[in-house]
């Protein structure tokens, strides 16, 4: 195209998603440039692929099934400024990291989306595992991210992790080598500061996890995002997970982040045979939240289980999205998620169980219930069954309401006041999922924010 004619071209209109789109292309030109010059071929090949992608894709839509009840309006306005590192960590990302951070527990930082050695604390890994900046293992460990970086999450049909593989720039590579066993839970913190944007202007970061787990490899991790509550932000985040025969890992994943903030989160999960992996989705802040689970038991005896507790008030909305792929036989699935909702706040539901027709013997059960506090509190709820065999057991349930006014009534008659009452069949509904942490301190503080939270709700 010529200079006059590209001159002449129409520019998108201020404030659309096609202007956005232009942004994001425009930024990645840029940063292209610098990453292809510290960056395999196949690496660079592989985010050039993406970006086309997400130019292809484009936002998702309400007018897209998928995206029915979730508006990505908010982020689709304007493309956000990429979050970047200068200089030594500042005073709130401190704070930020302080309110996040569990006792004892090991935990690498990523700052922005960057991994900040200078705020990590990993002393007392056994011998052998790896938790490395991901592009610095590039030169160190490039057999496992060769071989999986890029390929377990799809980037082909899901536009946000089209969008954060074509800014693949850092992140963490976490491997767990075959019989080995983490002596201490691993936490994960991403810390997000907003500081590059400038006054109600958002930024954007893309933090990526790598985590391999060797044959019968064993681990706990926590994965957990927090950002500041003066200024919006999104984080768009994607981790990879793959576990080979045996291997078991008990995964977290909780949200502190900002009331501005965009989440949008996407796990992928490769499950070999007789492997077991566990995940527990705690999303206790952000503005709009997403989460995309999709697990594959591509392994005879495989196990799953996905459980989850959301809490939202005001004008929020918190949207999960669950997929467990049952492509071998005998794979059983557990998936248990709970909400709860006050103000004007929204959430969305869908769990879709798959069963393949090789997949005899499959058990799965999947129940998601949702607490309204308020009559102006939404769910929307969607269960999915797609059976391909017929020697299975798959059942699912859905259940919406409010608090149970006998019971509430039940609870004044002996002496509490209505906001007690009303805390304690909170907390009872919530305790089921919580029960389910294996981690002490996660679990305590788990209740802690959980009673911060409902005095928002509970009054």
């Amino acid at each position: 195209m010529s200079r006059a004619v590209e001159e002449r071209a129409p520019r998108p209109p201020a404030g659309s998603a096609d202007q956005a789109i232009a942004g994001y292309v425009a930024e990645f030109d840029r940063f292209d440039q610098a990453a292809t010059a510290r960056q395999p071929a196949w690496l660079s090949g592989a985010r050039r692929a993406a970006m086309a992608r997400f130019r292809e894709l484009g936002f998702p839509t309400t007018r897209q099934e998928a995206w029915r009840f979730t508006s990505v309006a908010p982020i689709a306005r304007e493309a956000g400024v990429r979050a970047g590192r200068d200089g030594a960590a500042s005073d709130e990302a401190r704070d930020l990291l302080r309110r996040v951070s569990l006792a004892g527990v090991p935990a690498v930082v990523l700052l922005d989306g960057r991994f900040a050695p200078e705020l990590s604390s990993l002393a007392g890994l056994p011998p052998g595992v790896v938790v490395s900046d991901l592009m610095s293992a590039l030169g160190s460990h490039r057999e496992p991210i060769e071989r999986h970086l890029t390929h377990v999450a799809d980037a082909t049909h899901q536009p946000f992790v089209a969008l954060n593989t074509a800014f693949l720039d850092g992140g963490v590579l976490v491997v767990i080598p075959a019989r080995t066993t983490l002596s201490s839970p691993l936490q994960l913190i991403m810390v997000t500061t907003g500081a590059a944007g400038r006054a109600g202007q958002m930024t954007v970061s893309h933090p990526r996890v790598l985590l391999v787990a060797g044959e019968r490899g064993e681990g706990q991790l926590v994965e957990t995002y927090v950002g500041p509550d003066d200024r919006p932000y999104f984080t768009n985040a994607v981790t990879e997970v793959v576990l080979d025969a045996g291997a078991i890992l008990d995964h977290y994943k909780l949200l502190r982040e900002g009331s501005q903030a965009a989440h949008l989160g996407s796990m992928y999960v490769e499950a070999a045979r007789s492997s077991t992996f566990s995940s527990h989705s705690l999303a206790l802040g952000g503005q709009l939240v997403r989460n995309d689970v999709v697990a594959t038991l591509g392994g005879e005896g495989a196990e799953c289980t996905l459980n989850g507790l959301y809490l939202a008030g005001g004008t929020a909305l918190i949207d999960n999205h669950t997929t467990i792929d049952h492509a071998q036989p005998h794979c059983p699935s557990h998936e248990v998620y709970k909400g709860i909702l006050w103000d004007r706040a929204r959430a969305v539901f869908n769990g879709k169980i798959i069963v393949r027709p090789d997949a005899q013997k499959t058990d799965a059960k999947q129940t998601n219930k949702a607490l309204l506090l308020s009559d102006q509190a939404q769910i929307n709820t969607k269960p999915e069954l797609e059976i391909f065999a017929n020697d299975v057991k798959c059942t699912h349930g859905a259940a919406i309401g409010q608090l149970d006014e006998d019971a509430l009534f039940y609870l004044r008659t002996r002496g509490l006041t209505l906001a007690d009452a009303r805390a304690m069949l909170i907390q009872a509904f919530a305790g089921d999922i919580i029960q389910r942490v294996k981690l002490p301190t996660l679990r305590a503080e788990l209740e802690r924010t959980l009673q911060a939270r409902l005095l928002e709700g509970a009054s």
